[in-house]
């Protein structure tokens, strides 16, 4: 992306889709907002990037609307084409899976996306968080945002974690399929797949996060019962179910000496131990016959 020196996104109520596409902007460029209609010198100067407004999409000048697509134009936003241009629209559509409901939302309303989810209309407002709310209401206040502006640093602060989250998510990917290993156990008496990932100085502190995306990747994800990873808070390892498999159930190892916590309704424990035989053996004493 070109470096605007200025971003400009249309006036009257705020909507996700540019508020976003506004933040994701603020990650790459610290520079004003406005909000306001943009004039044609706006729309022909790379210099300014001008979201949600403006009936144009030309990248290599930094205009990105979406409203002169076509009726039957798969739903895209104003955050998809900022983040198509980025390249990094493929990632976020795999790891954000709020995304595709944001493009249904903003470009074809509550009522068709409510049928698209198979849910209820009155289901998407229980949905409503007053963060969202708040944020987009305080956004829709402002003419014009600068650096510094509490607003516009919470929207830098979210541009950030986003694009991180996107980009640390496919990093972690990675890692995962270079060190997770498979163990092919006797679980309850019935063959079952335990994932375990060993801890490594080259790990991501919170790489474990994305254990089970990585498993339900993998063509064998329907012989994973459980899976091992480093515990974030100790030296030792955290054991849990991969989606809720209920051949694992951990109170049954909530006694042994060195298990400090096991949830009482057997879907994790954490442990001191590190060497592979004991991590197997509680594994193995938390099975129940399928």
């Amino acid at each position: 992306m070109n470096a605007p020196t200025l971003l400009l996104t249309h006036p009257g109520g705020a909507h996700k889709d540019e508020f976003l596409a506004c933040c994701v902007v603020l990650a790459h460029a610290s520079v004003p907002v406005e909000r306001r209609e943009p004039t044609e010198a706006d729309l022909d100067s790379p210099s300014v990037c001008v979201l949600d407004v403006g009936h144009r999409h030309e990248p290599e000048r930094n205009n990105f609307d979406h409203h002169q697509l076509p009726r039957e134009h798969p739903p895209t936003c104003a955050l998809s084409l900022v983040l198509q241009h980025l390249g990094l629209y493929e990632d976020a559509r795999e790891f954000c899976e709020w995304l595709e409901t944001a493009e249904w939302f903003d470009c074809r309303g509550p009522m068709d996306t409510a049928k698209w989810l198979g849910l209820e209309r009155a289901t998407l407002a229980r949905l409503n968080s007053p963060i969202d709310l708040t944020l987009l209401r305080r956004f829709a206040g402002f003419t014009r945002l600068e650096p510094g502006h509490p607003v516009w640093e919470v929207m830098r602060m979210i541009g950030e974690d986003l694009v991180g989250h996107i980009v640390s998510s496919r990093n972690k990917l990675e890692q995962l399929r270079r060190h997770a290993l498979r163990w092919e156990l006797q679980i309850g008496g019935t063959p079952g797949v335990v994932v375990f990932l060993p801890r490594t100085d080259t790990l991501a502190d919170d790489v474990a996060t994305s254990l089970d995306r990585y498993i339900e990747r993998q063509p064998w994800a329907g012989e994973v019962v459980g899976s091992v990873y480093p515990d974030r808070r100790s030296r030792g390892y955290g054991l849990g179910r991969f989606r809720d498999n209920p051949r694992l159930d951990f109170t049954r190892i909530a006694a042994e000496p060195d298990v400090h916590f096991a949830h009482a309704r057997g879907f994790v424990a954490k442990t001191s131990a590190h060497e592979i035989e004991r991590l197997q053996t509680l594994i193995l004493a938390a099975g129940i016959r399928a």
